[in-house]
């Protein structure tokens, strides 16, 4: 499979500017879920209602909510980051992953620096095991050499590939890098919602750092944490907040504080995107081509449902890439809102949406990749 580079627009005044361009009559469309997306379907409503004439309202309560909403009809279309594979899923309900994006673990240290986690450190932080900034295995993975892969790009964005299919390498070089880090505590903030990042980050960690993150992935952080987040040393110190914002939002508030993201909000609120370790040793920052890199390793089966190789060797590749699905109906009783629901997300997918702003990207689907994701629109609404 192959991405491309979408836009993004985070920027709050850029939000509203796009919002207040949707014609003022009532939206035909009803939408719920994922925070993880709703940048973009907020910066997409002009544009399709100008295609189609048609609109929607999108709700970013969260991919639990979306999984809810679906099970009971509620709206229109939901969106999950994670597979919604529970015993409650209507059988008319089916997934569509169409967008795509780095999950980024964002740090606020006074530091205008560059900053370097290992897995197994990212791990460590989130589970209470390493609770000061200047723990040796922090400063250990930021006074070293790294190396830096990058690789060749086509014109989206895309990682290029050989023959073989393997992304090409542009050049490979390494830095010495040194950051005294400070003697603080570290705030850890998480995802208090039914949160789908939260399903992919601590799916990722129990796969990075399984004797660590000793337990299984889980919508709800608090029942994948691996300890007792309620004892006396975790309570003020680990703390969560409602959608992607609003963690981000808290962190941009709290001094010596990390969390987990999409990129592009710690962009928005000024947070430092850290450059994680892969299992080639090298950290690797949260950029399209090692995004797509990492996405290219990625399967998918007959169901639309993504599997991950957190174990890739790829030197380059961003191990925490998502993707958030679009959950559609196989039979809307309303054919004509069928017919809208389908027509969005054709139009998520197409060039008119993903160029709305070049400044901010989400990496999207394109090649094999974008023919998988049709084909799983086309069976919406028949």
């Amino acid at each position: 499979m192959s991405f491309s580079k979408k836009a993004k627009a985070l920027v709050i005044a850029g939000l509203i500017a796009v919002s207040s361009a949707t014609p003022a009559h009532a939206a035909d469309l009803q939408g719920s879920g994922a925070s993880f997306v709703d940048p973009l379907l907020q910066a997409c409503k002009a544009g399709f209602a100008k295609a189609t004439s048609h609109s929607y309202v999108y709700t970013s309560t969260g991919s639990g909510t979306g999984k809810k909403n679906s099970d009971s009809n509620i709206g229109d279309f939901w969106f999950s980051d994670s597979a919604h594979t529970a015993a409650t899923k209507r059988s008319t309900v089916y997934h569509a992953p169409i967008i795509a994006a780095p999950v980024a673990v964002l740090v606020n240290l006074p530091a205008k620096k560059d900053v370097y986690l290992s897995a197994t450190t990212v791990a460590k932080i989130f589970s209470g095991e390493i609770t000061k900034w200047n723990d040796p295995a922090i400063v250990a993975d930021n006074n070293r050499s790294v190396s830096v892969t990058v690789y060749k790009k086509d014109a989206q964005g895309n990682a290029v590939k050989d023959k073989s299919g393997n992304p090409v390498v542009l050049r490979s070089t390494s830095k010495s890098v040194i950051y005294t880090l400070p003697n603080q505590p570290i705030k850890v903030i998480y995802r208090a919602d039914g949160s789908g990042t939260s399903n992919n980050f601590t799916k990722w960690l129990n796969g990075v750092a399984p004797s660590v993150w000793t337990k299984p992935a889980n919508d709800a952080f608090t029942t994948a944490f691996p300890g007792n987040i309620n004892s006396t040393g975790n309570i003020g110190r680990i703390v969560g907040a409602n959608a992607s914002q609003g963690v981000a939002t808290l962190a941009a508030k709290t001094k010596y504080s990390i969390t987990y993201a999409e990129k592009n909000w710690g962009d928005a609120y000024g947070l430092r995107a850290a450059s994680i370790g892969n299992a080639s040793g090298n950290f690797i920052y949260p950029e399209s081509g090692a995004v797509s890199a990492f996405l290219g390793e990625a399967t998918q089966d007959a169901n639309g449902i993504v599997s991950y190789n957190y174990g890739t060797k790829l030197a380059g590749a961003y191990t925490l890439g998502i993707v958030s699905y679009m959950l559609l109906e196989t039979e809307y009783k309303d054919k004509a809102r069928g017919a809208a629901v389908k027509q969005l997300a054709e139009y998520i997918l197409s060039p008119a949406c993903s160029a709305v702003d070049p400044k901010l990207g989400y990496v999207v689907l394109s090649g094999a990749y974008l023919d998988k994701a049709k084909a799983l629109i086309a069976k919406a609404n028949k």
